[in-house]
């Protein structure tokens, strides 16, 4: 019995559907590289519900004769391909001749277009794949698509999409990397009614600014080589502007934004000694080769290109982002000029004596630090307001005979032996808990003598306003401007120093897909705070501090282990100990 049958054609374009269009933002990329392919000069993108609801381009293409337009929802149909011998010498964003077909099956399409030259338009309907209008109409030059009820037949696929903020974020870093690809065209993004961008034609340059914030400009550093392989142009970002985050970082190949961890693992080279552990530069580079050298049809999405020479390419970007920031002198350089301010005058009347040098044995460096520490590191010293609470739990410890190894680990004398804690984790669990426990009721603020400025992008900007209520909760008081927030009032475990680390932190932990599945944004936000404010490993602690710390996590209501699951302490017995000694 035969029992291999051919697909039907709507059910051929719904599984293709699944990889091309994976959410709203991929639409929203087929949709834009359509309108950049046809020439158009003035993009608009509209999008409605997370684009779930609606998702619109209109631009001043070249626009679509009747058969074309019908064409372009037939799978495979393309204009670009002719031979297989084409593939290996793409110049265009589209080639494969899905999307449309894709997006046809899925939802519901309206499609108007227009040659230049002609004087009527034409209109088609199509719903789920079948055409259900198409005729002749009165439009503008160019070409609009309407995607309404996206996914609309495949249930299952909707209910896979994440939270409107999500989508949302999504649909935004797409037209993002593919307005910073084509700074020469106007391009427009509405967002329920809302006017996110308005991006006129501009220069490299500019476009990074306007699309991340005006305080980019000061973080950019000019990158620019040509060899016989490839060509190289665009920006990195200075390293004292470094992020927690991995946000703006944009490769370009040939106008196509691509992902590639070999490249930027050259980036990171170049940076080397520059930046701390775990911060990530920024950059914004075009990168022009020969499309022979490179397939870009490995890839649904062609998000990701396979290079002919791919080690070539890593040792030249490598070597040019490095000569670079040398170059405009932010690599690190010794100075060997003579500061003026040691200039001692020859002709001066003035004896100079030798300078008397006097010495406090009993001087410690370390006393103002470490008040500072023990406010931040005990949470109860800044919300208590009767002190002795404290010390009566000190006084009746249970633990004595603290000292650091390492300073990483704060080690005493227990009930039943030595008990070592992880001084990071505990201190991690101790904020948290705090946060946690007071999150209903509105914290304490520790007001600025001057406002503080803490520079974000426009992307992260709409971010910190959906999340505003919740920061102001914790303790937080601040404006919010164009491109940089102004904070007024902070926690008291906060300091002004690490602001601008703390805010990308709470974005870094905001930034993840499947928020809704596992925690609400405020016991997130909670927990990317106490850990940018808990003592890192490395610090010194004074003997009170260390009791102190080992004192507050035992009161905690889950001492054991820290937020993200680690263990905070070990408790070694004596019983331990001595099968050590007895083998």
């Amino acid at each position: 019995m035969d029992i291999i049958k051919l697909l039907p054609d709507h059910i051929a374009n719904q599984i293709a559907a699944g990889e091309v269009i994976q959410r709203p933002a991929s639409a929203v990329k087929e949709m834009l590289e359509n309108s950049i392919d046809a020439g158009a000069t003035n993009i608009e993108l509209i999008i409605k519900d997370a684009g779930k609801t609606l998702i619109q381009v209109v631009d001043n293409g070249c626009g679509m004769s009747d058969k074309d337009a019908k064409m372009s929802f037939e799978r495979h149909a393309t204009s670009k391909i002719r031979k297989s011998q084409d593939l290996f010498s793409i110049k265009t964003m589209g080639f494969r001749g899905e999307a449309m077909a894709s997006m046809a099956a899925i939802s519901h399409v309206e499609l108007s277009t227009k040659l230049t030259k002609k004087d009527l338009g034409y209109k088609i309907i199509i719903e789920g794949g079948e055409i259900k209008n198409q005729d002749s109409c009165i439009c503008s030059n160019g070409t609009s698509i309407k995607i309404k009820n996206l996914f609309f037949n495949v249930p299952a696929r909707r209910n896979f999409l994440k939270s409107d903020k999500v989508e949302k974020k999504h649909i935004i870093e797409q037209f993002s990397r593919i307005a910073l690809a084509n700074p020469e065209i106007y391009f427009s993004l509405e967002i329920d009614n809302n006017k996110i961008f308005r991006l006129e034609p501009s220069k490299f340059r500019q476009r990074i600014i306007n699309i991340i914030g005006s305080k980019t400009n000061e973080k950019l550093v000019p990158i620019e080589e040509e060899t016989n392989l490839v060509k190289i142009n665009g920006f990195v970002g200075k390293p004292e502007f470094a992020k927690r985050t991995r946000g703006e970082q944009y490769f370009f190949v040939n106008g196509r934004f691509i992902k590639n961890h070999y490249l930027n693992h050259a980036i990171n080279k170049a940076y080397s000694d520059l930046i701390a552990e775990n911060y990530h530069p920024s950059y914004f580079l075009n990168l022009s080769i020969d499309p022979k050298k490179i397939d870009i049809n490995i890839h649904p999405t062609k998000t990701e290109i396979k290079f002919e020479d791919e080690k070539s390419i890593y040792a030249i970007l490598r070597a040019t982002v490095k000569r670079s920031l040398g170059k405009y002198n932010i690599a690190p350089t010794l100075d060997f000029n003579t500061e003026p301010s040691f200039d001692i005058p020859i002709n001066s009347v003035k004896t100079i004596t030798e300078p008397k040098i006097r010495v406090n044995k009993s001087y410690n460096p370390f006393e103002n630090e470490q008040k500072e520490v023990l406010k931040t590191h005990n949470f109860y010293n800044s919300i208590t307001k009767d002190d002795t609470q404290i010390e009566v739990k000190l006084n009746e410890s249970k633990y004595y005979n603290f000292f650091q190894i390492n300073n990483q680990y704060v080690v005493c004398n227990g009930e039943e032996g030595l008990i070592i804690v992880h001084q990071q984790r505990a201190h991690y669990r101790i904020l948290y808990e705090y946060f946690k426990q007071n999150s209903f009721k509105r914290l304490p603020s520790q007001k600025l003598i001057f406002p503080k400025l803490v520079f974000v992008s426009k992307q992260e900007i709409m971010e910190i306003t959906e999340i505003k209520k919740e920061l102001e909760y914790i303790g937080f008081q601040f404006e919010i401007t164009n491109d940089s927030l102004e904070v007024n009032a902070i926690p008291p475990q906060c300091t002004e120093e690490n602001l601008q680390s703390l805010f990308e932190d709470i974005l870094k932990s905001k930034n993840t897909d499947n928020e809704d599945l596992n925690e609400k944004i405020g016991n997130k936000i909670s927990k990317s705070i106490s850990y940018t404010l808990s003592i890192k490993t490395g610090h010194k602690l004074s003997t009170k501090e260390m009791e102190v710390l080992i004192t507050d996590l035992m009161n905690c209501e889950i001492p054991s282990v820290s937020p993200n699951g680690l263990n905070t302490f070990l408790n070694v017995t004596t019983n331990e100990i001595q099968k050590k000694f007895n083998k």
